[in-house]
């Protein structure tokens, strides 16, 4: 069990296991979507929501909150996976995941959802964002922080580079980003397209204290985002987490094509299944 800032003891496990079954009971409304990141990133948000990150889900827009920004927009069915665990969108608006008039539409819009801190379908821009957030709330005299989820796949971005450097530079020591490395992206693996790596090497080059980690080991999870909080050395914090794409759902996990999946109607029922089998092992 672990206790969060808003003092409630919590099961991250459970927290991250509701995550992913919301994930799949929303696409099974629209019988396809981007659920592989959905399951792979679930460990990351139940801890983001449940251990680290202060917010109020009755008041989303709270002054004195740690803004959680989701720059690879296709993920927004991971995050409103995790805002209605969290309270702040009711659980009955899960079954209009992705329908006209919705507030879950199927790329994150911050106009329409609450606790959705910018509009992410442009890939490459959240970090950039981030930098101007702290930024921001240095100049207001703020202590709260905040968190920029991004894809391996934007790590392509120009974009993404100056925000890494600029952060640095400013060094903002309330930025914590958070980097998905699932080697999957629209035309491939992502190390394929455009290699990145050593990751880590030119990360800390840059300027950043930097962790790779599991990013599906939950334990692993919760210890780096409390290192990264308490890092005392002012410069930006960079969590790299390796994860699996559909993690959870193991007939899910063995498709060679996963990053935007379509589940037959009869498979949907399969996959919660197999979750749960995961949940009672």
């Amino acid at each position: 069990m672990q206790t969060n800032p808003l003092g409630h003891n919590v099961d991250l496990a459970e927290r991250a296991y509701r995550i992913r079954r919301n994930a799949l009971l929303m696409g099974e409304v629209q019988g396809q979507g981007y659920i592989g990141q959905a399951l792979d990133i679930a460990d990351v948000l139940a801890t983001a929501y449940f251990h680290a990150m202060s917010y109020r889900p009755e008041d989303p827009h709270w002054e004195e909150r740690d803004r959680f920004l989701l720059s690879n927009g296709h993920y927004a069915i991971a995050l409103y996976a995790a805002l209605i665990e969290a309270g702040i969108v009711p659980e009955e608006e899960l079954e209009t995941y992705g329908s006209d008039g919705s507030r879950l539409p199927m790329s994150g819009m911050a106009a329409y959802t609450p606790g959705m801190e910018m509009s992410g379908g442009s890939l490459g821009l959240g970090l950039s964002i981030g930098v101007g957030m702290c930024l921001g709330l240095k100049r207001n005299g703020s202590s709260s922080r905040v968190y920029t989820l991004f894809s391996d796949g934007e790590l392509d971005e120009g974009s993404v580079w100056e925000a890494i450097m600029s952060a640095a530079h400013w060094k903002l020591d309330n930025l914590i980003g958070i980097i998905d490395v699932n080697n999957q992206q629209a035309d491939g693996p992502s190390s394929q397209v455009m290699a990145f790596e050593p990751l880590v090497e030119k990360l800390q080059a840059f300027g950043w204290f930097v962790q790779r980690i599991d990013g599906n080991d939950i334990e692993a999870v919760r210890s780096a985002f409390d290192a990264a909080r308490d890092h005392a050395e002012p410069k930006p914090r960079m969590i790299v987490c390796d994860t699996r794409m559909c993690k959870g759902v193991p007939f899910l996990e063995a498709r060679e094509k996963n990053h935007f999946i379509r589940v037959d109607e009869h498979e949907w029922q399969m996959a919660l299944e197999a979750l749960d089998a995961g949940r009672k092992a």
